[in-house]
């Protein structure tokens, strides 16, 4: 009998040899650790884990996760990810990409693959810039925003990543940080567990081409009244003293003082509410990283995957007309015969 019990593992064992080419300081060195440090706690094997990645500083990943990997093109990952998850269901795909990476060349693929709920575990580092091609301003970038490509400002209305995917209707959305491991190893044990399309948005700083872009809400003695945290069944509630709270009111989702209004008035999140309208309200509490920005999983509900439904549909046919013909299939339709 073939043991199928998962061999126990260690951060080192999913720790490829590749020397790490990041700049020092980097926020991507924090977000490679929590990954590594949770892989053994997931139960994994690392050959049925793969890592794909587009282009981009965050795009290095699969060379340093020592499991199956691919480095593809520029904004596809989501569009390879997708073949590879509908042929192969066993595999554990995670799909590794940056804010200009999916948000530009690639924002279409990566709605596709939400909207389908294809399974796939994204993890979208956000650092508000172009690092990898030396500092020109995103898709995330703040408007007005001086860079090598806006000399005089960008005029661009930038992405909200959490936003975009809501409205994909991704049936998991979360969003964490490069300064809280604990937090972002708990985030990413959600996604990695929820079968379907999961999209992690983080916060990541680049300390070369757009440094401190997130200070305002992560500088330690800011969070604890600067990030909201989501806390499914519980009131929305934060600040040092508990003393902010979000409420519903005129169609959006506001912070307010708790002691001005009533307790009972406090929105109780839900995460697993079929209608992403709620939390998409709480995804436009923020607009940027400069005021209380909500953290957590916004969404998480389900939804048969992808795959899956592929799988039921050639079962069906197969059911009805039998074992398919590939001789009798490439000649069907308009053929002609070349003399």
């Amino acid at each position: 009998m073939t043991d199928t019990a998962v061999p126990v593992t260690t951060r080192k064992d999913w720790s490829s040899d590749q020397e790490i080419r990041w700049c020092p300081g980097c926020g991507d060195y924090s977000i490679l650790t929590a990954v590594q440090m949770l892989m053994p706690e997931l139960g994994a094997r690392r050959e049925d884990t793969v890592f794909v990645s587009g282009i981009g500083c965050s795009s290095r990943f699969p060379y340093y996760m020592n499991t199956y990997g691919m480095h593809s093109i520029h904004g596809r990952a989501p569009a390879i990810a997708t073949g590879l998850a509908v042929t192969r269901p066993d595999l554990h795909i995670w799909v590794v990409t940056g804010d200009g990476d999916a948000l530009s060349i690639g924002g279409n693929h990566l709605l596709h693959a939400l909207r389908r709920n294809v399974n796939l575990t994204i993890l979208l580092f956000n650092n508000q810039i172009y690092g990898l091609t030396k500092g020109q301003y995103s898709p995330t970038s703040e408007p007005g925003k001086l860079t090598k490509s806006t000399p005089f400002g960008s005029l661009d209305q930038p992405y909200n990543p959490v936003s975009l995917a809501l409205g994909a209707e991704a049936t998991f959305v979360a969003r964490t940080h490069d300064m809280d491991r604990k937090h972002m190893m708990a985030t990413f044990k959600r996604a990695y567990e929820h079968r379907g399309a999961s999209l992690v948005e983080i916060y990541q700083n680049c300390n070369v081409f757009n440094d401190g872009a997130f200070d305002t809400i992560l500088r330690k003695d800011a969070r604890p009244n600067m990030l909201i945290p989501l806390e499914h069944g519980r009131p929305v509630r934060f600040g040092a003293d508990g003393q902010y709270g979000v409420v519903v009111d005129d169609g959006q989702a506001k912070v307010v003082e708790v002691d001005d209004v009533d307790e009972a008035q406090l929105l109780v999140h839900d995460e697993h509410r079929e209608d992403p309208s709620l939390a998409f309200m709480l995804s436009r509490i923020a607009h940027g990283p400069y005021s209380p920005t909500p953290i957590g999983v916004f969404r998480d509900v389900g939804r048969t995957d992808y795959g899956a439904q592929i799988d039921a549909q050639l079962m069906d046919a197969a059911a009805k007309k039998g074992p398919g013909d590939l001789a009798t299939l490439l000649a069907s339709g308009s053929t002609w015969t070349v003399e």
